[in-house]
């Protein structure tokens, strides 16, 4: 029992002696981790052997990718030498291989920036018609040219049209620019410029019954399309195949049917709009009506007297249809073209005396040539203001003392 207490791990066992010792002092040595390889003893220090073989492995590695890479250059260079493919070749397609090829995506917000650009630059070419409209001749023909470039679309001329109808009903006394300018761009733009024109000018026509008896910002509104369609037709050339360019017979149509309805509706306003329209284009209407063998003329003036003489409208109105009536009756202010200017006397020409300018008597009466006592009274005035100054006679020397006196004067 204490025999086997007292025995001790590589010590010696009592009683025993020296010749159990060796067996037990033999320990065995310490196991090497397991992260780096056992070695022997007649190997070389770790730290050595590891760092030589790095190295020695590296430099394995390195010449063997080297030559990996010069093989793999001189067997693409040779590829290339032998090849027959060329970069600019174009692009393979197997057979029966549809490309497909996406469309063009559309974008709205370009027609709409187009369309403010032309709204933005007829505006501002409108505007300087409107407070110069003598540049008109000037400016019309680059006009043209920048518009025949930039309208390319139904949409865009229609944008156009709209534009001038605006500015030629809304702006006072644009309407005879307005007109002229249609009748340019109907030559020089397009063929449709003018069929749109005509098909816009067709809505308020529409509504022509509606608009006389409207309020009165819709009277004024239908006023301003009426007085410009009287310009319209003086100014809108329609060329034919053959002879010189002619009205449009349809405007002609028209203004007969807006005056019918501006009669039948005899307030003020439409009364004054009616007597505007025939001073404008009376004359012609009443040619073009006598040519054709057609009374329309006649039937308005009946009208106007029947109006004269029932209506309930003011004096002045009255008034101004009166002198409509009696300018009529004078061919309309114009003077007979058989009569030369040496043949015109008082009893054959009713304008014989219309730029004969007008005297005062001393009591202030005023007094013309168309007076029976026109040579008395001239005559008269001349004596009195003595008119003539007698350079000869007596008064001669008062004459020369009046010129000695201003050369006197003068320095």
């Amino acid at each position: 029992m204490n025999q086997n207490l007292d025995r001790a791990p590589g010590g010696t066992v009592g009683g025993q002696g020296d010749a159990k010792t060796t067996l037990f002092n033999q320990r065995e040595p310490l196991r090497q981790p397991r992260t780096t390889p056992p070695f022997s003893d007649n190997s070389t220090p770790p730290n050595d052997a590891g760092v030589e073989g790095d190295s020695k492995r590296q430099q394995q590695n390195s010449s063997a990718n080297s030559f990996a890479s010069s093989q793999e250059r001189s067997d693409v260079d040779s590829l290339v030498k032998s090849s027959d493919l060329s970069a600019a070749a174009p692009e393979f397609f197997p057979p029966g291989f549809n490309q497909y090829e996406e469309p063009a995506a559309y974008d709205e917000s370009e027609e709409y920036e187009g369309e403010l650009n032309l709204a933005s630059m007829v505006t501002d070419f409108l505007n300087h018609l409107s407070f110069s409209p003598g540049s008109f001749e000037s400016d019309i023909e680059y006009m043209t040219s920048v518009l025949n470039s930039y309208v390319t679309t139904e949409e865009l001329l229609q944008s156009l049209v709209e534009l001038i109808y605006e500015q030629s009903t809304t702006v006072q006394n644009f309407a005879y620019t307005g007109a002229r300018l249609c009748n340019h761009l109907s030559k020089h733009l397009t063929a449709n410029f003018r069929q749109l024109l005509l098909r816009r000018c067709q809505k308020e026509y529409e509504q022509r019954d509606a608009a006389v008896r409207g309020d009165a910002a819709t009277q004024k509104k239908f006023h301003s399309y009426v007085l410009f369609l009287g310009e319209l037709y003086l100014h809108l050339e329609i060329k034919g195949p053959k002879g010189p360019p002619t009205r449009a017979k349809i405007l002609l149509n028209a203004l007969k049917d807006l005056m019918n309805s501006l009669f039948s509706n005899p307030m003020d306003l439409n009364l004054i709009c009616a007597v505007k329209l025939l001073k404008l284009t009376g004359s012609v209407l009443d040619d073009t009506w006598k040519q054709s063998g057609q009374s329309h003329m006649e039937k308005l003036i009946q009208r106007i007297e029947t109006i004269v003489l029932d209506a309930t409208c003011s004096r002045d109105v009255r008034q101004m249809l009166l002198k409509l009536v009696e300018l009529r009756s004078s061919d309309w202010g114009r003077v007979c073209a058989s009569l030369s200017a040496s043949n015109a006397t008082p009893d054959n020409d009713p304008n014989y005396f219309m730029n004969e300018p007008t005297f005062y008597t001393e009591d202030g009466t005023p007094f013309t040539a168309a007076d029976p006592e026109y040579a008395e009274k001239y005559q008269a005035i001349l004596e009195q203001q003595d008119y003539f100054y007698d350079f000869d006679g007596e008064n001669g020397n008062d004459c020369d003392e009046h010129l000695a006196q201003q050369e006197s004067f003068i320095p």
